[in-house]
């Protein structure tokens, strides 16, 4: 259930990393267990998603780096639009690693959820005409801050980057096309640091846990990121931004309960 529910809200602006602390409180699964380890395992799976979807974009920016020449070279430029919106990412997930781990509560994802909703209210005021071609340096850096403030649970790295590029004037088409690109990079770093913990789950006996998870997730992801991008082509961010205040009023209202005598 939570690879699943990692594939359907990975690449969804509803943050699934909410979604997993949220699955888990409801139907009271055993966060502790493998806790972020899982959760990491369970990306690995939208990576493997995203990965096979963009493989023509990806194969382009391979054969590019023997030319690598961001000055002439389109595919070279994109690929260092995308180190620089790494960035960030990076640096915050190195300076508050443990600080993240404090902040995954139902209660900080019920507040990140609603301030994302009206954010994407007003990203989605004025005209989209932008490629993702068109994109400066300064402005990569932006979106990759607003990556690197989604580690944040309930933020949602699409929503947050997303957001940054429909402020910035980029079609939606174009801006999913590049923060899922971006999502790359920071997605197997995330990884590649939580090994040991997804090591160690599967010597404890979580190896076929771990399997299921990312598995489910890939499937699942694959169709999200397909479905979403189409999505966008001809609708806004709304019905996202009134899902997103529709959950956090509903954590608001089970909170409540939960601490009611």
């Amino acid at each position: 259930m939570l690879g699943l529910v990692q594939g359907a809200t990975e690449f969804l602006p509803v943050s699934s990393s909410a979604h997993l602390i949220l699955a888990r409180a409801f139907f009271g699964f055993d966060g502790d267990k493998f806790g972020l380890a899982f959760d990491v395992a369970c990306h690995l799976g939208t990576l493997i998603a995203v990965l096979i979807y963009f493989r023509q974009d990806l194969m382009r920016m391979v054969a590019a780096v023997p030319r690598f020449n961001p000055a002439s070279d389109e595919e070279s430029r994109l690929i260092w639009l995308l180190v620089v919106g790494t960035i960030p990412a990076v640096i915050a997930g190195l300076a508050f690693r443990h600080l993240i781990e404090e902040l995954r509560t139902p209660a900080v994802a019920a507040v990140t959820l609603a301030l994302g909703g009206i954010l994407f209210f007003v990203a989605e005021r004025g005209v989209k005409t932008r490629s993702d071609r068109s994109l400066t340096v300064t402005e990569a850096l932006l979106i990759g801050l607003a990556q690197a403030l989604a580690l944040v649970p309930g933020v949602s790295r699409s929503g947050a980057t997303i957001t940054v590029a429909l402020l910035l004037g980029l079609r939606r088409t174009d801006a999913a096309r590049f923060i899922f690109l971006l999502a790359i990079p920071a997605i197997l770093g995330a990884a590649a640091s939580e090994a040991p913990k997804l090591l160690k789950a599967g010597v404890e006996g979580g190896a076929s846990l771990i399997l299921i998870g990312i598995a489910a997730s890939a499937i699942v992801g694959y169709a999200a990121v397909k479905y979403f991008i189409r999505y966008l082509g001809n609708h806004s961010l709304a019905a996202f931004a009134w899902y997103r205040l529709a959950l956090a009023a509903t954590v608001v209202v089970w909170l409540y309960a939960v601490a009611a005598p």
